[in-house]
């Protein structure tokens, strides 16, 4: 039923436009992105179900590596920036923005989050960790 009840989704997907409210990092290839550093986008006829929203994937490979261990592809801290994290504010990031850093995908605010996050990743990260964790 599961599996249905996904392709009937995703051939609505295109026809409503607030379906696209539950698509995980914008329809972007989580495995892509964080082989790559820069966004790929996923294709609507490879996809997948996790944590309520749906994953859209560029190649049956990378859904296949996602589905195995989701929690290795999907950005850190649900996708709040840590840039804004580590200061106590919860912001989505934005998947244009991603960052890379010890094989972990991180979306991050804005381009100028993103040169602040290279110059002291692992004192913003531990200080968003800690802010996580609260």
């Amino acid at each position: 039923m599961k599996p249905l009840l996904l392709s009937l989704s995703l051939m609505l997907a295109p026809v409503l436009p607030a379906a696209a409210e539950d698509w995980a990092i914008e329809g972007l290839d989580a495995v892509g992105l964080l082989q790559s550093g820069r966004p790929v986008p996923g294709r609507g006829d490879i996809a997948t179900m996790w944590k309520g929203q749906v994953w859209h994937f560029a190649t049956e490979e990378n859904r296949s590596r996602f589905e195995s261990d989701p929690r290795s592809f999907a950005p850190a801290f649900a996708g709040l920036c840590p840039v804004a994290l580590s200061k106590g504010r919860r912001v989505p990031g934005d998947p244009r923005h991603a960052v890379v850093i010890g094989n972990r995908l991180y979306l991050v605010g804005s381009a100028r989050s993103v040169r602040e996050l290279r110059k002291a990743p692992q004192q913003i990260l531990r200080q968003a960790a800690r802010q996580w964790e609260q």
